[in-house]
């Protein structure tokens, strides 16, 4: 072929290109917008890594399987909590299990609330057990404990750029928590100072953060004006007021008024914002756990000056009797009931 029947070649060639109609080039999908910001809706997933270890997948309501965060992410929601305990015997939620979840929370755009509990197991109203490495302290040393635990935590989360919203020092603290010493009930000056060197230590590494002090029973306005009022009189600090709420499927309308109530008593009597740390009801209660959480994330949004920050699902993800817990919000087959598209709204 010679150069001359070459070069006709190409302008053909070009000409045909050019003469396409643009119907005919392909069309891409515009990627998903999430809002992540305004009121947080979102869930404790602090099971996801040990539950994926353990081979459990996670699917849309199409039977697709999907990445958790992600899936919840399409589902509404716009944040993240994780626990952290302080040496946990099988090693799921300690540092090392923290930051593998926040860096993908991360990476999803999520926004990112971290929930001390200061304990190696679970702390809740029924236990407040120090972790073993801190049992034989006094005061002082538990301070002590609880500011370097918390600055270590906070400090590898800021070496890998993650930067939380929302902080809580202790969990559903109710009545204080490192029994015997920080127990509310036996020695509020004592926990109170517990828990300022908590906050002290969060403002030390993220100022911005917001410090939650979270109680369980959000419906109980006598229980949270007891701690509150304890925690106010012995100089105790705080930013956001934190609440779990778990009702049942048949009166979760009055537990919802009284939570409600609560809230706006909360923020009258401290000036305190408020957070749902906490929510969950039977699985297979969806279409009453529906309803709750609309009814719930409807009024708390409606609080006024913005003063209700958010609303939190304990778990959603587990599923098929994990760990003997039944008040996740996917069926059986690893899929999110309807009580999840609350957060939609």
């Amino acid at each position: 072929m010679n150069i001359k029947n070459i070069f006709l070649d190409t302008v053909w060639a070009l000409i045909a290109l050019t003469a396409c109609s643009s119907d005919d080039k392909p069309v891409y999908p515009e990627p998903p917008l999430y809002d992540m910001s305004g009121f947080a809706k979102g869930a404790d997933v602090s099971w996801l890594t040990e539950m994926e270890r353990s081979s459990i997948k996670f699917y849309d309501g199409n039977d697709r399987e999907k990445e958790c965060m992600a899936l919840l992410r399409e589902l509404g929601m716009n944040s993240i909590r994780l626990r952290v305990w302080v040496d946990p015997v099988d090693g799921w939620c300690n540092k090392s299990d923290l930051l593998v979840k926040a860096f993908r929370a991360n990476n999803l755009g999520m926004r990112l609330m971290i929930d001390f509990h200061y304990s190696d197991t679970w702390a809740d109203p029924g236990q407040q057990t120090k972790p073993a490495a801190w049992t034989d302290m006094d005061m002082d040393e538990l301070q002590e404990a609880v500011g370097d635990h918390t600055r270590e935590i906070l400090n590898e989360l800021k070496a890998h750029d993650i930067t939380p919203e929302w902080i809580q020092v202790g969990n559903e603290t109710g009545n204080g928590m490192l029994w015997e010493e920080g127990k509310a009930s036996v020695n509020m000056e004592n926990y109170a100072d517990l828990n300022n060197a908590g906050y002290d230590a969060v403002k030390e590494v993220f100022p911005d953060a917001k410090v939650i002090v979270h109680l369980h029973g959000g419906h109980d306005n006598d229980l949270y004006r007891w701690l509150f009022d304890g925690l106010k009189n012995n100089g105790g600090k705080w930013d956001v007021i934190g609440m779990s709420l778990y009702p049942a499927a048949d009166s979760w309308q009055q537990t919802n008024a009284d939570c409600i109530a609560n809230i706006r008593d909360m923020i009258s009597r401290y000036d305190s914002e408020v957070m749902i740390c906490e929510v969950g009801m039977p699985w297979d209660e969806a279409e009453a756990c529906h309803d709750f959480l609309a009814d719930l994330i409807t009024k708390a949004k409606a609080i006024e000056d913005d003063r209700c920050l958010g609303v939190f699902y304990w778990e959603p993800q587990s599923y098929g009797g994990w760990k003997g817990y039944t008040l996740g919000a996917f069926d059986e087959n690893g899929r999110p009931t309807v009580a999840l598209d609350a957060f939609k709204l």
